[in-house]
This record gives C-alpha cells, sequence and structure tokens, in this order.
C-alpha cells in the first residue's frame, strides 16, 4: 500500500530517530546487569520468526510491549527485556526451497534485516542476550535436555499412528492440525504409521490443570483446561475369553458407568490391533475394506460432531458381566487408539450419536436411565441427562447419580474394572521429517539397540550440506556422512537418528537461556537463573495457547522434577494482544493488497509516530484497523507536542501569576501522571494516550492565558515528556535534552503525583422526578451529560418513583442537577 501522508511535522524525525537510537548504542543504555540493585523486572514478548520483513503485526506486538517495560524500568525496576529468533523450522526451509538457497543462508539474512527494523523501532532490547535457536551453541542444550528427559523415561519412541502433511512432507503434532488442515500450509491432513520420539506431558496432566499459582487470562486457562480435557470415570472390561485369545478382556472406559446395563454394542478403532483377531473369516473382506478407508482419514475427519457415525460387525461378541449379556464388536473410525483405550461401548438411549446409530444399524436401544414420568415406551431420542436407574438389576430405582457410585463400587468389588481419571491430551510428538531443526542426539546399534549420544559429543551438528527437498523421508536419512557413525557403547558401526526436533522444544526453554546467553556450562546460568527467575510478565499472541504455552509449562514443570529449577511456572503473568487489520477491516494478506510495510510509515512519520498510532488504535487486547487518516491524526498531535515543548517559556514571566491557573495546571498535571501511570500498569495504551493528548491541550490553554511562570511551565513540560517516554522515547529523548536537562530522560524516574492534586472535584448532582427532589448524589465535577442522566436514572431511590412510568423527558442543567419527566 502507499503512504498517505497529508501532516508535515515540524521536526526532523528522521535525523531525530537516527540520533538517539546511535547515542543509546554508544551509551550502553539499555545494557543489562544481573548485579543491579534494584528489583528486577523480567518481561518478555514472544520472539519472532525470521521471515524476512517485521510487518505491521510485529510492530503491534512488540512497540506497546516495548512501552510496558520502558515505563517498569521508570518505576524503579531492573528490567531484562530481551529479543531474539525463533529460528528453525518448516517456514524457513520451505522459503529455501523455494528460492533455491540454503535455509542458514535465508535465515541469516532475514535475521540481520529484523535486526535493524527492531532497532529503528526504538526498542530497549539488549542485544548481547540475543537468542537463536538455529545455532549450535543454542541447540545442543535442546539435545542435552533431550537426554535428560529420556534418561528420566519422559522421552521415549514408538511406533504410531501419526498426522502427515503430504506437502510439508512432515509429521504434525495434533496440536499442529486445525481442522482436518495443516497450521502452516492448509493442506489437507492424513495419517502415516512411524516410529516417533515423544515427550511424556500427560505425566503432567493434573499439575497443567492448575493454574492457581499464574494471572493469565481465563481464556487461555479454559483452552488449555479444554485440551487437557480431564474425564472421571471406570475403565469396565468385557469378557472375550471364549475365543481363545491371550487377551481374555478388552477393555473401555466410560464416564457414565450409570448406563452399563444398557450397553448394546462395543466398537473397537480400526487400528486397534484386536481387529484382526476378533474378525471372522465371514466379516474379513468388509472390515479389512473398512478399515483401509477409515486410516486415510484425519483425526479432526473421524471425530467431526457433524460426521455421521459408521461401523462394520467383526462377527465377534463379548460378555457384558454385569448382565451376562453378549454384545456385539464392531469397528467404527469414531473410534481413536490413541484415546482412552481405543474401545468404547455404545449405549444408545442415552448417548444422542449411539442413539443414531444404533437405529442405522437395527440395534437394540435400552433404557437403564428413565426420564422423569416415563411411561416405559421406546424413546424418540436419546435421554442423557439424570433420572431413575430402570433395568439395571439391584440398583433399579436408585437416582442415577448414586447409581453412579454404586455401580462403580460394585464393579471395583468384583475386580471387574476400576475407577480412573483419563485425560484426552496425547503425549507431545516431537519427531519431525525435515532438515531445518535440531537433530535427535539418538544412535541405533544392531547389538545394543538404542544408544543416547554422550553429553560431552554434543551437539550433534547438522550438516551444511544434506540434501532438504521434502521426500516423505527425513532428508538427513540421505547424508550418508551423518548417518554412518560409531556405537557409543560398543564401538561399532551405528546410525543416527534423521528425525529433527519440533521446533516448539526451541521455544519451550528460550526464556531461561535470555538471562544469560554466554554461559558455556549448560543450557542456563544457574546465578542468573536465581536473580531473574521466571518470566515476570510474558505478552504474546492467544494462537499460542494449547502449543507454546502449554509446552513451556511442561518443560518448566519437568525441569524442576529433574532438581534444574526451583519454580513452577514459566510465566507469572500473561498479557494477550489482539491482530491488526487493514483498512479493509480484514486480516492482511498480499492477495487482499492490504499489507502494510513498517518501514515505509516509519520513513514518512518516524518511529514514534507509529508506535503511538498502534497504541492509539483502541484496546491492545481487542487489535484493530489501520488507518491513514489515523496515523496522520497521531502526526498532528506530535506537532502539538513539539510546539508547546519547544516554546520560549520565560515570555510568561512578562505577566502576572494567577495562583488559580498555577493550581489548575499543576491539579491538570497531577492528575494526568496518575492515570498515565495507572493505564500503562494495565495495558490500557489508547486512554494512557488520551490522557496524553488532554493534557497536551490543556497545557496550551494555560499558554495562553499567561496566568504561569516559566518554573510552572517547565514543570509541566518535564512531566509531559517523562509521561510519554516509554511510548514515544525519540521525541521525549530531543525535546528533553532541548530543554535542557542532564543525562537520558530513559534514566529518570517516573513522577510521583499529588493525591489531593490529582482528586476529582466533585459536585452534588441533585435529581428530581417530575420537579420533586428524590436524590442528591455526589458525582465528578468533570461528568458530562450523557452519565449525569445515566448516573440519575440508576439510582435505587429514583427507580420506585419511574417503574411501570414511561419516561417522557429527561432534562439536564449543567453541574447543579437532572430531572426526570415520567408520565
Amino acid at each position: 500500500m502507499t503512504v498517505v501522508r497529508t501532516i508535515e511535522q515540524r521536526f526532523d524525525h528522521r535525523a531525530i530517530d537516527a540520533k538517539w537510537q546511535q547515542r543509546w548504542l554508544e551509551d550502553g543504555i539499555n545494557k543489562v546487569e544481573d548485579d543491579d540493585p534494584r528489583p528486577k523486572w523480567y518481561e518478555l514478548t514472544m520472539y519472532p520468526y525470521p521471515s524476512g520483513d517485521l510487518h505491521i503485526g510485529h510492530w503491534y506486538a512488540m512497540s506497546p510491549s516495548d512501552a510496558h517495560a520502558r515505563f517498569r524500568r521508570m518505576q524503579g525496576y531492573n528490567v531484562l527485556h530481551p529479543m531474539g529468533f525463533d529460528a528453525f523450522g518448516l517456514n524457513a526451509e520451505n522459503a529455501a526451497i523455494q528460492r533455491g538457497i540454503h535455509p542458514h543462508t535465508w535465515t541469516t539474512d532475514n535475521m540481520e534485516n529484523m535486526r535493524r527494523q527492531l532497532r529503528s523501532m526504538g526498542t530497549i532490547y539488549d542485544w548481547d542476550r540475543e537468542v537463536v535457536t538455529c545455532a549450535p551453541e543454542y541447540y545442543k542444550w535442546n539435545q542435552w535436555f533431550f537426554l535428560q528427559f529420556y534418561k528420566s523415561g519422559l522421552a521415549y519412541r514408538a511406533f504410531a499412528p501419526v498426522n502427515w502433511c503430504p506437502s510439508c512432507q512432515t509429521v504434525l503434532a495434533n496440536e499442529q492440525v486445525i481442522d482436518g488442515l495443516c497450521e502452516r500450509c492448509d493442506s489437507t491432513v492424513t495419517h502415516r504409521d512411524l516410529n516417533q520420539w515423544f515427550f511424556k506431558i500427560t505425566d503432567y496432566a493434573e499439575e497443567l490443570l492448575d493454574h492457581s499459582k499464574i494471572d493469565w487470562p481465563e481464556k487461555i486457562n479454559r483452552m488449555q483446561d479444554n485440551w487437557i480435557g480431564r474425564s472421571e470415570g471406570v475403565d469396565i472390561e468385557f469378557d472375550i475369553s471364549e475365543y481363545g485369545l491371550e487377551e481374555k478382556t478388552i477393555t473401555t472406559f466410560t464416564t457414565r458407568i450409570d448406563t452399563v446395563y444398557g450397553v448394546t454394542f462395543v466398537v473397537l478403532a480400526p487400528e486397534h490391533p484386536l481387529v484382526e483377531k476378533l474378525t471372522t473369516p465371514e466379516h474379513k473382506h468388509e472390515v479389512e475394506a473398512y478399515v483401509t478407508q477409515a486410516r486415510i482419514q484425519t483425526e479432526i475427519e473421524r471425530l467431526s460432531t457433524d460426521k455421521e457415525k459408521t461401523g462394520v460387525f467383526t462377527g465377534s461378541y463379548c460378555v457384558n458381566r454385569l448382565n451376562g449379556e453378549r454384545v456385539p464388536i464392531l469397528v467404527g473410525d469414531y473410534v481413536l487408539l490413541t484415546y482412552g483405550t481405543g474401545i468404547v461401548m455404545g449405549v444408545p438411549a442415552h448417548d444422542e450419536r449411539d442413539f443414531v446409530f444404533a437405529k442405522k444399524y437395527g440395534l437394540p436401544i435400552r433404557v437403564v436411565v428413565a426420564p422423569p414420568d416415563w411411561d416405559g415406551k421406546p424413546l424418540e431420542e436419546a435421554y442423557v441427562d439424570v433420572g431413575t436407574q430402570v433395568n439395571s438389576a439391584q440398583f433399579d430405582g436408585m437416582n442415577s447419580g448414586e447409581g453412579l457410585r454404586r455401580i462403580a463400587d460394585h464393579i471395583e468389588t468384583n475386580d471387574w474394572g476400576k475407577r480412573k481419571v483419563q485425560y484426552r491430551v496425547r503425549d507431545w510428538l516431537i519427531s519431525r521429517q525435515r532438515y531445518w531443526g535440531t537433530p535427535i542426539p539418538i544412535i541405533y546399534c544392531d547389538d545394543c539397540g538404542i544408544v543416547p549420544v554422550p553429553e560431552e559429543n554434543l551437539p550433534v551438528l547438522l550438516p551444511e550440506d544434506a540434501d532438504f527437498l521434502p521426500t516423505g523421508e527425513s532428508p538427513l536419512a540421505l547424508n550418508e556422512a551423518f548417518v554412518n557413525t560409531t556405537c557409543a557403547y560398543c564401538g561399532g558401526p551405528g546410525k543416527r537418528e534423521t528425525d529433527t526436533m519440533d521446533t516448539f522444544v526451541d521455544s519451550s526453554w528460550y526464556f531461561l537461556r535470555f538471562t544469560d546467553t554466554q554461559y558455556e556450562n549448560g543450557a542456563f546460568n544457574p546465578q542468573s537463573l536465581s536473580q531473574w527467575g521466571a518470566v515476570d510478565q510474558y505478552t504474546g499472541g492467544v494462537e499460542h495457547a494449547v502449543m507454546h504455552l502449554l509446552y513451556a509449562r511442561f518443560f518448566v514443570k519437568a525441569l524442576r522434577d529433574l532438581g534444574m529449577l526451583d519454580f513452577d511456572e514459566p510465566f507469572d503473568r500473561l498479557y494477550n494482544q489482539g491482530v491488526i487489520l487493514g483498512s479493509d477491516h480484514e486480516k492482511m494478506s498480499k492477495s487482499r493488497g492490504n499489507v502494510i510495510a513498517p518501514d515505509e510509515y516509519v520513513d514518512a512519520f518516524g518511529a514514534d509516530v507509529v508506535r503511538c498510532f498502534l497504541m492509539f488504535l483502541g484496546p491492545w487486547d481487542q487489535g484493530g484497523s489501520w488507518s491513514d487518516t489515523g496515523i496522520n491524526g497521531m502526526a498532528r498531535w506530535m506537532n502539538r507536542v513539539w510546539d508547546v515543548a519547544t516554546r520560549d517559556a520565560r515570555q510568561l514571566d512578562d505577566f502576572p501569576r494567577n495562583d488559580d491557573s498555577v493550581r489548575d495546571m499543576q491539579r491538570l498535571m497531577h492528575k494526568t501522571i496518575r492515570r498515565v501511570g495507572e493505564d500503562l500498569q494495565r495495558f490500557k495504551f489508547n486512554t494512557a494516550l488520551a490522557a496524553l493528548m488532554e493534557y497536551t491541550n490543556g497545557l496550551n490553554q494555560f499558554w495562553e492565558g499567561k496566568g504561569v511562570h516559566s518554573e510552572h511551565w517547565a514543570q509541566a513540560i518535564s512531566s509531559l515528556l517523562t509521561l510519554m517516554s516509554p511510548i514515544a522515547p525519540h521525541i521525549s529523548e530531543e525535546l528533553w535534552e532541548r530543554n535542557g536537562h542532564e543525562g537520558s530522560i530513559h534514566s529518570t524516574n517516573w513522577p510521583d503525583w499529588d493525591e489531593e492534586l490529582a482528586a476529582d472535584e466533585v459536585i452534588t448532582l441533585v435529581v428530581q422526578v417530575n420537579g420533586r427532589v428524590r436524590d442528591k448524589i455526589e458525582v465528578s465535577a468533570s461528568i458530562d451529560e450523557e452519565a449525569a442522566k445515566d448516573t440519575a436514572m440508576d439510582s435505587r431511590r429514583v427507580a420506585p418513583h419511574i417503574e411501570g412510568k414511561d419516561v417522557a423527558r429527561v432534562i439536564y442543567v449543567p453541574g447543579k442537577l437532572v430531572n426526570i419527566v415520567a408520565r
């Protein structure tokens, strides 16, 4: 898009931005020291993927978080607000393939450009603490963590059906499949069976449900809880001993054990190993064809609530030991081997989809939990609420809530099953069949089996000469120099693991590395980490709720249990910013032609105008739409700031001082200090800027009134610049210097306010109904007409006098009364 500039700025923003960025670099003003005596504040925003250019979404995420970190520094904290690059992954590899260059070249060039852009934003990043995840000195510690997890049983290898993206030619974690599509390229995801490496996140499922130690948005906590999917129920066994198999029973999990007497069929997942054993010869062809079709579908497709349940009969039965009934065993694609036991029981009278399934295949529908006033006739639809146990042997007549407990007791007493807590979350699949990632430090030996690479041999380097074109096989498998190695146990020939790690491993601990990126004796410096601890404030997008944020929590808990950390959570507080849209109110995309290139606007208006405009769009957590009109309006305000801050205050001394004017200006100043400070504390950047704009207009009026002297004006301007400095760091620094101040404005403290001066002036608002006084309410002297009327209408003393009547008019006399005319 072409930059539309209608405002000419009254200062040289290009020269000012360049001057101060260079000065800050030379003076080391953003250098962070561990031994600083001030209390620590670790504030982190999610690091970017080096895609090539910072887009306006990066600016929207990073400039407000930078402003908040600056504000904290001015409040007296030793602030760590670092930056790095999430440099491994499919995006770089795919981009490199398209351009015919190496991913390392592509990534390195992009990072250099993005560093320049990040500096142009005026950020306080200490670049000596930069983290780059594709650097061997970083991914060495990915491998080290893997080995610690492997030794403790948290990393394991298993043959399993996995999500496969045919376009990206790699495995995807469940969290990376969105509505059946690859989150990166939107291709339809299929299934494959592969030997894969997993992290046992399920060991921490229960603890991950505990959010008591973190101050996070409730939406994120709820998303994580839903993803983990805790269910309390019973594992119940059905007898298959009549078939002479090694397995004498099959087990299914249910949360509704009160309905077990209503089981009329049992369904196995198509992948279940018992399918082949239990399928009788006359049903073999039909079952095999069904299984083949099921396995090409994605889990999302198979679990879709819009999809009709299907299944085929295996020819075998199991026995429900509670009532001795033989129950047909089917195969159904809506059952997943990776969830629960891979077997479900069908209770059509009390499950909506089971009801439809039973109707379709002519299976019995037996009511065992009766609805109120049930007449014994067949149900027209499944009854899923509580009721009275019927057709349930000795439990008949009980409330189904009691039946739930008593039937579970009965099953456990007879050793037919046991109570169990089950989770929907699966272990974290970390294997990727791609090149641009951390090599998994494992060797396979014909004699010794799986052999971990000795720690002293780390890092296992990613070879630069690998052919990384996607073939469906790990690219590293084609590099013989990488693959062929020596077994660390027996010294014989061995072959390296050729899969690489999911890049979410990189971001699951990067916040620990920022505390000392130069440390060579471990993944993090224990002494520095003791100083900085967990991240005090984390900011980033809500889209990471069940991937990065969940994985990072798992990592910290696992490292704590391995004795490496002394805290339980990675991020004490979390704030999610919204999404910035194009000027057409649509998501930005090249195809729509609504993408905003921030460099062009920085060149046209300066970094501070772009920062301020993005923070003024609306509440940061709600996002907003780009507007060229809006950014020109912000440039106009910046011109007004320049004007009021560069006036010769000595002119004011030629006029008599007016004590009321002095007091009013001080009152406005202290109110603004309080408002802006409270708003910045809560990430309310838009209202903080609104307060600064009101303050600027107020200062203009005091200048025109000529009732204040130069010392009062200087104090007011110093406050304006100080309050602006976290949001607009360049112009505030320039004007600070031009007003004769020594040192950097960014080394000053946040100003205090006088509570008495900052207090709102109040008036007594008289409320009448049809001319008679019904209430007197203290309100702010600055209350507007709409707020005054609303306050009057909401009065509990007024309510009885207008109840049941039509309000014909509401008359407002500014600063005095509201008269409600009701008939």
